[in-house]
């Protein structure tokens, strides 16, 4: 064999092992990252059913005469603002989901608030359609805790992927970039106040 063949067979092995490494690498996140996106998809169908039934929630609700407006004011504001923030599921940033959060959080507080106002009006409480919908509601939140859970399942693996070293160096050049966790709504962290009043 030839001496210069020697280094020529060298640099060919090592082109050929870092093309494979670089394929391995870019088809595993962009698995990875359709499993993210897919995830996300499964979060925003969620909360869009969360909005579907709450429009139908307050139409029913609308029919007691004598109900606060106020409060349904609150719940259609906030309903209007949470279907307003939307987010990219290829590049979600932390200053996105924290937007996300806090536009859903509104929507649960104000939904509470209407719940809870809702205790005052025996008329309602019985209300078949009603009992129907505040039951799916309910089913509802825990799908959307459960997408929550699954999106950031998704996530872990991705992030693996793209931060550990020797991957991080091509996952800069291919523009594979971590992705946010979902975080607990802001001030989850504190007790919650029940106050029963029975008057």
């Amino acid at each position: 064999m030839k001496k210069w063949l020697i280094p020529v067979i060298i640099i060919a092995a090592i082109v050929l092992i870092g093309y494979n490494w670089s394929v391995g690498f870019n088809n595993t996140a962009v698995e990875l990252n359709e499993n993210v996106s897919e995830a996300w998809g499964n979060v925003q169908t969620s909360y869009q059913r969360r909005n579907d039934l709450i429009g139908n929630l307050v139409k029913t609700v609308q029919g007691a005469a004598d109900f606060e407006k106020s409060t349904l004011e609150a719940v259609i504001k906030a309903r209007s603002e949470a279907t307003k923030t939307t987010i990219d599921p290829s590049n979600i940033t932390p200053e996105q989901l924290a937007a996300f959060n806090q536009a859903q959080g509104g929507l649960s507080s104000a939904l509470s608030r209407l719940l809870v106002t809702i205790e005052r009006y025996p008329e309602l409480k019985a209300n078949q359609n009603f009992l129907k919908l505040q039951d799916e509601l309910t089913s509802t939140e825990n799908t959307i805790q459960t997408a929550r859970t699954r999106y950031n399942e998704a996530i872990k693996p991705y992030n693996n992927h793209v931060k550990k070293f020797p991957n991080s160096i091509l996952a800069g050049l291919f523009n594979f970039d971590d992705k946010a966790y979902f975080d607990a709504e802001a001030g989850a962290e504190k007790p919650v106040d029940v106050d029963f009043d029975f008057k």
